[in-house]
């Protein structure tokens, strides 16, 4: 079954003479230009112009290829909610590999803001499978303030089953660690100042050296002039963090089992600098396996957000209109996982840029959709 079966559910928003263009040549059209380097609704239309012998190698194409009119259209008045549950569903398609490391975190489109009507920028939490590097699921939080209710609304939606959800401090809450533990998943979370006393007692726990943890690994990573030396530490023996709550008000968080700790030795330029960071996880973990799990976390910010910023220049995106900037940030995520799965040993880059340059290689990216 083709994956883009996944989008025939997909509500057409538009009405009358504005449907001569099939909704899904549409989405065709713009995610494969957006494989190729295209970045807004006039780029979307430019390359539909210029590669139309190609896209009539497949499509129907009834109306001829759309003006960026017609894309911008599309993408303000397509239903995210809906956008993002095909999104969903063509993933299933594609195929997913096993359960792993799921890390959750907030970004914010800097650009989306609204001026005129009003409206803050973009926050957008999306869920990333670490091993895989796909997204797995995107929601919209409004602002960062609402990140939270956001992500437990993500992870509702998703399949935990032996899923390690990992998430930094500010996911540290009870609710969305009963969340995670109720549909089978387990969690790791940065524990930082937003929790200070169990923040202050966890420290002082892997401070005092009477104290012996349960095991310890070692990593190394250099390059750039710039030595640094991890080691990381853990302790199942929490039954102190589970007696009777000492403070008022403490939200305890289901299912913990394990503290860890993570000692940054960086040395560069002949100085070094120590840095300490914490965790809790509901996953009991050798030391091995904590600092694999705390190096997939860090996944959604290198092989997500980074590769988001620098390849696809999202965080100086303008789409501010009505549902564009969100439709268009699920735009994004489709192609760069098309865009993992295609090719492998060949950089992001290297692939958009290619599929630029050649049909050949267009269609084997191409390929993959159908």
């Amino acid at each position: 079954m083709s994956p883009w079966l996944a989008f025939e559910a997909l509500p057409d928003p538009r009405c009358g003479n504005a449907r001569r263009h099939n909704l899904l040549d549409m989405l065709v059209i713009a995610l494969t230009a957006a494989v190729c380097g295209a970045e807004s609704c006039v780029d979307f239309a430019d390359f539909g112009r210029d590669r139309e012998a190609l896209f009539r190698e497949f499509l129907e194409l009834p109306g001829g290829p759309p003006s960026h009119d017609t894309y911008s259209r599309l993408f303000r008045l397509l239903d995210p909610a809906a956008f993002a549950d095909c999104f969903a569903a063509f993933l299933d398609d594609l195929g997913k590999d096993g359960p792993g490391v799921l890390a959750i975190d907030g970004k914010t489109l800097r650009r989306s803001f609204d001026r005129a009507a009003r409206r803050s920028a973009l926050h957008v939490v999306t869920a990333f499978a670490a091993e895989a590097r796909v997204v797995v699921g995107q929601v919209a939080a409004g602002t960062r303030e609402s990140e939270i209710t956001a992500a437990r609304q993500l992870l509702g939606l998703l399949d935990l089953d032996g899923v390690l959800v990992t998430g930094d401090a500010l996911h540290c809450q009870g609710g969305t660690a009963r969340l995670i533990r109720e549909k089978g998943g387990d969690w790791l979370f940065a524990l930082k100042d937003n929790r200070p006393s169990q923040r202050a007692e966890v420290a002082a726990w892997f401070a005092d050296p009477l104290n012996r943890p349960d095991g310890e690994h070692v990593t190394f990573d250099a390059g750039h002039g710039r030595l640094e030396q991890r080691r990381h530490r853990v302790s199942h023996d929490i039954g102190w963090l589970l007696s009777e709550r000492r403070y008022p008000g403490e939200a305890a968080l289901q299912g913990l089992a394990m503290i860890g700790e993570v000692e940054a030795r960086v040395t560069r330029d002949g100085l070094t600098s120590t840095t300490r960071r914490l965790y809790l996880a509901s996953a009991r973990l050798d030391a091995a396996a904590f600092a694999r799990a705390v190096r997939a976390h860090w996944a959604i910010e290198n092989s997500l957000h980074w590769v988001l910023d620098v390849g696809f220049d999202e965080d100086r995106a303008r789409h501010r209109r009505d549902n564009a900037p969100e439709n268009l940030a699920i735009l994004r995520k489709l192609t760069l996982n098309l865009l993992q799965r295609t090719r492998p040993g060949i950089s992001i880059r290297r692939k958009r840029l290619r599929a630029g340059w050649s049909d050949d290689f267009a269609r084997s990216v191409i390929g993959q959709m159908r």
